[in-house]
């Protein structure tokens, strides 16, 4: 492994309910329960798991953005991200002391329809980050746009259009290109194809493994699509209700998963080679249950199929396996 380039130690992300007549906490959502993993310089950690497991949530809180998003959330831990000078945790500062560390840390949004301004031009917009972090002139400031316009697979006139012109795919390029601006180190893709067609995803993925050589990025990959995250990550770490649950190699993770979860998972994921032997589809019983009411020992118990009585009392930590990933369960 080449040096860590993030260390998310032990995350906790509490959101508060409102309710009554005059508007007070009556319960809490624990969306994001006690997480740690590493992120190493110049590779891609692939997180996967269900709607609703805490994903985008991570995704956030490594960004430092739920505290203006989300008012009144509860967050513990350390986010300690390693810069050329120092190691700082993300969690202590505020809006203010955030400011310096922005250029270095990215994110694309999953919603190319939302997440860019539709009363600014394609030029503005890229170029914003621009006139944020850096000192360029002008002219410098639009031949960096064109350039990454270019790079991203635009054409340099698109620049003076607005967000509504273009597709889909565009418009998730557009994002890209505002996201490398400032020559980020680290750029976070909240689930970046979800809401793309299946063949501009694939264009999308292969642009994001391109500017990952020419950039030298590391990527935090958030989706729900295995195949997607086994073609672009290095390493996949699966979560479910707010836990990690597995985390390793992209080709052991994706090929031998360990823990029942994850295997309930690539049971599911199409085979598009109708010649290749049919894996038994493994069908998870009920529903995910609720953050607010999270069963207790481990959370997957209540829809696994080898659950013992020890799974409903203790919480299982990850421990290593003999194909070499970590995985919270004793009993594979």
């Amino acid at each position: 492994m080449s040096e860590p380039l993030l260390e998310v130690r032990n995350l906790s992300v509490r959101f508060p309910i409102w309710g009554g007549v005059f508007r007070h906490k009556v319960a809490e959502v624990c969306a994001v329960d006690d997480l740690s993993f590493t992120l190493y310089k110049g590779e891609t950690l692939g997180l996967v798991g269900e709607s609703g497991c805490g994903k985008t949530t991570v995704a956030k809180a490594i960004c430092n953005i739920l505290r203006e998003t989300a008012p009144g959330v509860h967050l513990e831990g350390e986010i300690i991200f390693h810069t050329q000078k120092e190691a700082v945790d993300l969690l202590s500062l505020n809006r203010t002391r955030m400011k310096p560390f922005r250029e270095q840390l990215q994110i694309i949004f999953q919603d190319p329809f939302s997440s860019l301004n539709p009363r600014m031009t394609v030029q503005e917009i890229v170029e914003r980050p621009l006139k944020v972090h850096s000192a360029k002139t002008p002219n410098q400031r639009r031949e960096r746009v064109f350039r990454l316009l270019e790079r991203v697979g635009l054409q340099p006139e698109y620049a003076m259009r607005y967000p509504h012109e273009f597709s889909g795919g565009q418009r998730q390029r557009i994002g890209i290109a505002r996201a490398l601006a400032v020559n980020p180190t680290l750029v976070v893709a909240d689930e970046p194809v979800s809401a793309l067609d299946v063949s501009v995803q694939s264009q999308v993925i292969n642009l994001l493994l391109d500017l990952q050589d020419d950039f030298g990025l590391t990527y935090l990959f958030v989706a729900h699509d295995l195949s997607v995250v086994y073609h672009i990550s290095d390493r996949i770490a699966v979560m479910y209700l707010g836990s990690m649950v597995e985390i390793g190699g992209a080709e052991t993770v994706y090929h031998q998963p360990a823990h029942p979860y994850s295997r309930a998972l690539l049971s599911a994921v199409p085979r598009p080679d109708p010649t290749a032997k049919r894996t038994e589809r493994i069908r998870l019983k009920g529903e995910i249950p609720s953050p607010l009411n999270k069963p207790c020992g481990c959370s997957f118990h209540p829809r696994c199929a080898i659950v013992q009585n020890e799974c409903m009392v203790n919480i299982p930590s990850l421990e290593e396996k003999e194909t070499g990933q970590l995985a919270a369960c004793p009993f594979t």
